[in-house]
């Protein structure tokens, strides 16, 4: 090539212009002017997911959409762009975005300081800082050109937005994805009302745990109903105010896991609201109980990074749980789009925004249809929101917000041309632009014999040139318009520098010249010999991956089918019946319909029943624990002294490998209370231990208690002087607090008799309802129960003191060291005594206990029970109650009933739990010994007639276990060699709850902080 040949290529490069035409518009965004029409002819049109056209028109005009179709009239004067070949859909809507929102900025929450009681926000607002409804996104909106970009080169061209701070966080706004003013990107606001569990940027204490924000929402609920009734009588409370105002709008809530879902709907019925609900990606693990909400979702595609778990050390400590999520997360949205529930998708979670589309792909290569992707991604979304009047679709009066695409919206291949929002364009790609891909003949100087390939994508081509068989070649390419320049080396191993080229487009051909390593001139011609291969029809996606089974629950241990009901017939067991029969020898049991049918010799077995040959082996009841703190997201919410209003059945982890443990100790029920950082703590959960099942499904509702505390944790004496700053302080600070807690409940209780008993209500305000001292008037009126954390006889004569003073009485002294002194009292009182076997010397107010209290107690009259307050210990709580024989003399039936039939008296559920009985639950244990034997084994435990734990059943999941993390194991390996990012597993702690653990798993502020641990993990990892 002449070298002013060069000069002007160089300059055409410099100034933008080449042979060939070059793109009118720059790329990367720039917008174009906005004409007052533009037609886009000959296009396939996807006016929604499921409908499309081929060869019609899409009209605009200004930034609205004003006909669709096959026959649209195209007035005069209108812009034509023929766009035969190419594709245009809706451009997405992203509905759960912080798109333009002010940085929530955290100040730090000291863990041992000062307490933060009082709301920084100033003004007639709500007294909690984390409860921010009056917050409107319209209000604080400012556009970000960059994020927007961001979203519009991911194919979105409107955001719902809002402020993601708090647990009430106030209402959305419907943005255009613009590099415009605000007053032009902002469309519509208020659009939606939202919620999440985490308190945010509130500087306040309360609530530091899952269970204090779900009571915090509750009892926000219950002000705003208050205040509709009396606004502008009593006060004015613009936070309840904005909160009834956003009650007309799409509810939608934030929660971290699938059963945070469930818990949310739960909440959902209690008040009457259906929420939309921001999902966590694990939805599919609890399926049928997430379909029957009737709830709708907005999921998050941010999948796990797979486990690197090459070092079989590392692979250890992965659990089952880890892998198996990792390999089912992308099937998400396929599992909940076969069960026909709604669902849209979001960019929200990702860390790293551009892997959404990808991410989207994969969920289709996981089974999602790429109409539903498409719906979920568009059209659900608008419906969702209540915007599909604006977005969504692409119909006449909506917005001008549409994709044009080269082929299949979700092909890899397939090119991404503009994305127009609000009729305003924005190239991503030049369609203009010269499409290389295909197959050439190079002849590079005197050398012939050479192919040039071009593939990828048409916007991101890639280069190869195949020298022989065994030599490629892979060129460094720039390019702007129809001009190249490239740079290779064609013998790597021979010869060192490059060769030099600036070419062009000639039609299909590209020619150029140049310079080789040694400055010689060179010519560059590459001849078009085919194109590359056409894109894969829609229909042809390919099946989905085989993945392993859903197993609940979703953890070590878990099975592909719940367990089922069964009648069952045991036969010649000992039979501890826990009644006045006593023991009885060579006895058959029938468990029918989940209840105890027959105890005697010599039953018949029932058509279908199930035989077990008990010859040789025990039959008792399942064991009751009295206090535990397993299967728990949180277990104090220790910010104040009374916190009553918590429900521990608000945060049961159902999913907790604790729970098959303690089913293999022989433990069917557990009461799981809150902690004692409080004089007046939450309210307890008591459950049947029933595996697989959900929290619900495992409560017994009318078990109705409350845990209160005294001593050394609630006065905090134990957290360190910077902590020694919440009243009280003192242990006559515990009494006083007590004592003024239970006269406001009285004052309350009064107020609302007062106003039931009016006859006429007229200009009469309805109290507050309170859900603190609700739950102090059902102790009065004796539907809640007490059960207190005591060490020291001074204090517990000072409780019962009090509680006779007030007319209730404590139902249960729990951990009661110091019983032994006191149980006279205790008996008189009516107080049920709940202890340790053994323990003692792990704190000052404890170096009285004696191994012989529960003996003195029960020898005294005081029903008298032996609980764990620990995970580990309530697998072995059989040789725990056998310690009372050893200490005190105790016979073995009642050493016996103290872990069976005195707890079940405890928690007012003898009448159906404790003993074998006709009519009663069937809840029973098969043992292989004298179930007071440290060799005692649980064979079988059954919970109203379903067996939960089999010993030979067990046996077969660890295998199963074994057999499907190595499986899984395989398959990461696998999937690394190919390419896969992996990420080195990081050992966790385990986070086993004790009465003085403060913080919780699910909130983001629920930094676990206690004294000890021990190492855990689903039940399933390799250590």
């Amino acid at each position: 090539m002449k070298k002013s040949v060069l000069l002007w290529l160089f300059f055409s490069l410099i100034i933008g212009r080449g042979i060939a035409q070059t793109p009118t518009f720059p790329v990367n965004g720039v917008q174009d002017e906005r004409p007052d029409r533009v037609a886009f002819t000959n296009a396939t049109i996807f006016t929604d997911a499921t409908t499309s056209l081929e060869g019609a028109t899409l009209l605009i005009r200004g930034g609205v959409i004003e006909a669709v179709g096959k026959t649209v009239k195209i007035p005069a004067g209108t812009r034509v762009i023929d766009l035969k070949g190419k594709r245009i859909y809706p451009s997405f809507v992203e509905s759960y975005a912080a798109y333009g929102m002010p940085e929530v900025k955290r100040e730090a929450r000291g863990f041992r300081g000062t307490p933060q009681m009082d709301s920084k926000k100033k003004g007639a607002f709500g007294w909690n800082q984390a409860v921010l409804p009056e917050v409107r996104a319209a209000e604080v909106f400012t556009g970000n050109p960059q994020e927007a970009a961001e979203l519009r080169k991911l194919g979105f061209g409107s955001a719902v937005t809002h402020s993601q701070d708090g647990i009430v966080r106030g209402t959305s706004a419907l943005v255009a994805l613009l590099d415009a003013k605000d007053q032009e990107a902002l469309i519509k606001g208020p659009v939606s009302a939202h919620y999440s569990y985490s308190k945010g940027s509130s500087t306040q204490d309360y609530p530091n745990s899952l269970m204090g924000s779900v009571a915090l929402l509750r009892q926000t609920y219950y002000d705003a109903q208050w205040y509709k009734s009396v606004k502008g009588k009593t006060e004015t409370n613009l936070s309840l105010e904005a909160f009834n105002q956003n009650q007309s709008l799409p509810q939608v809530v934030e929660v971290t896991d699938k059963l945070g879902a469930l818990r949310t709907a739960k909440m959902g019925k209690e008040f009457g609201v259906t929420y939309i609900l921001r999902g966590s990606g694990d939805e599919y693990q609890r399926l049928p109980e997430i379909k029957a909400t009737g709830l709708s979702f907005i999921l998050p595609v941010n999948f796990p990074v797979a486990p690197d778990v090459e070092d079989p050390f590392d692979a250890g400590i992965v659990s089952l749980t880890e892998m198996k999520h990792w390999e089912m997360a992308p099937s998400n949205a396929a599992l909940l789009a076969k069960e026909g529930i709604p669902f849209s998708l979001t960019t929200a979670t990702l860390r790293n925004k551009s892997e959404f589309l990808a991410n989207v792909r994969k969920a289709i290569a996981a089974g999602l249809e790429e109409s539903a992707a498409l719906a979920a991604l568009t059209s659900v979304p608008a419906r969702q929101m209540k915007i599909e009047d604006l977005v969504g679709t692409l119909k006449p009066g909506l917005l001008a917000n549409f994709l044009i695409t080269s082929d299949n919206l979700f092909s890899e291949s397939g090119t991404w041309y503009e994305n127009w929002v609000k009729g305003v364009r924005y190239v991503l790609t030049d369609m203009n632009q010269t499409d290389l891909r295909g197959s050439y003949d190079l002849a590079v100087g005197g050398r012939q014999g050479l192919k040039l390939n071009i593939t990828g994508k048409s916007d991101k081509p890639e280069y190869q040139i195949v020298v022989s068989d065994s030599v490629k070649v892979t060129p460094k390419v720039s390019r702007q318009g129809d001009l190249l320049t490239l740079s290779f080396n064609l013998d790597p191993k021979k010869t060192k520098g490059e060769n030099r080229i600036a070419a062009y487009i000639d039609g299909k051909n590209i020619k150029g010249d140049g310079y080789d390593a040694a400055g010689k001139e060179l010519t560059f011609l590459a001849s078009y010999k085919e194109g590359a291969r056409a894109a894969r029809p829609d229909s042809a996606r390919k099946a989905p991956l085989a993945i392993g089974k859903i197993i609940f629950p979703f953890t070590g241990y878990g099975t592909e089918e719940k367990p089922k009901q069964e009648t069952i017939l045991i036969k010649n067991a000992t039979v501890w019946t826990n009644e006045k029969e006593g023991i009885l020898t060579n006895t058959d049991v029938l468990l029918q319909n989940g209840k105890i049918a027959k105890v005697g010799k010599g039953l018949s077995a029932p058509s279908g029943a199930k035989s077990i040959d008990g010859t040789g082996k025990h039959l008792t009841n399942g064991i009751f624990d009295e206090h535990s703190h397993i299967a728990l997201y949180s277990v104090n919410e220790g910010t104040q002294s009374v916190t009553s209003e918590v429900r521990m059945g608000d945060v049961v982890n159902s999913e907790d490998v604790n729970i098959y443990r303690q089913l293999a100790g022989g433990v069917t029920t557990s009461q799981l209370l809150h902690g004692s950082a409080n004089c007046i703590g939450g309210q307890s959960a008591v459950v049947k231990f029933k595996w697989g099942e959900t929290p619900d499904n495992m409560l017994i509702p009318e078990a109705q208690f409350i845990k209160f505390a005294l001593g050394e944790n609630v006065k905090q004496a134990n957290w360190g002087d910077a902590a020694r700053v919440r009243f009280p302080q003192t242990r006559m600070g515990v009494e006083q607090v007590m004592m003024d807690a239970f006269l406001r409940a009285k004052a309350y209780e009064k107020t609302w008799k007062e106003y039931n008993a009016a006859s006429n209500k007229a200009g009469l305000a309805a109290p507050r309802k309170d859900l603190e001292l609700e739950a102090l008037v059902e102790i009065l009126n004796k539907k809640r129960f007490i059960t207190c954390h005591s060490y020291v006889q001074s204090e517990i004569n000072m409780l019962m003191k009090v509680a006779d003073s007030l007319g209730f009485t404590i139902n249960t002294f729990t951990h009661i060291l110091e019983g032994y002194k006191v149980a006279d009292k205790m008996k008189a009182h009516g107080a049920n005594g709940s202890t340790f076997s053994d323990w003692w010397a792990y704190k000052m107010e404890v170096k009285d206990a004696i191994p012989y209290n529960a003996a003195m107690m029960s020898k005294v009259g005081v029903n008298t029970s032996i609980n764990s307050d620990d995970a580990e210990m309530a697998r072995r709580l059989n040789q725990e109650a056998a310690k009372t024989v050893l200490y005190g003399g105790v016979s073995e039936e009642d050493a016996w009933k103290m872990v069976t039939l005195n707890p079940a008296k405890m928690m007012h559920l003898d009448g159906r739990l404790g003993s074998i009985k006709a009519g009663k639950d069937a809840d029973v244990v098969l043992w292989n010994a004298n179930p007071l034997s440290v060799y005692a084994k649980p064979e079988k435990t059954i919970i109203e007639g379903t067996v939960y734990f089999d010993l030979e059943k067990d046996k077969e999941l660890r295998q199963s276990i074994a057999s499907e993390r190595n499986r899984l194991i395989q398959k990461l390996l696998t999937a690394k060699a190919g390419g896969t990012p992996t990420q080195r597993p990081q050992f966790q702690r385990p986070r086993h709850f004790h009465c003085n653990t403060l913080g919780g798993l699910s909130e983001e502020e629920g930094q676990v902080r206690y004294f000890g641990g021990q190492f855990t993990c689903d039940g399933s990892c390799g250590y």
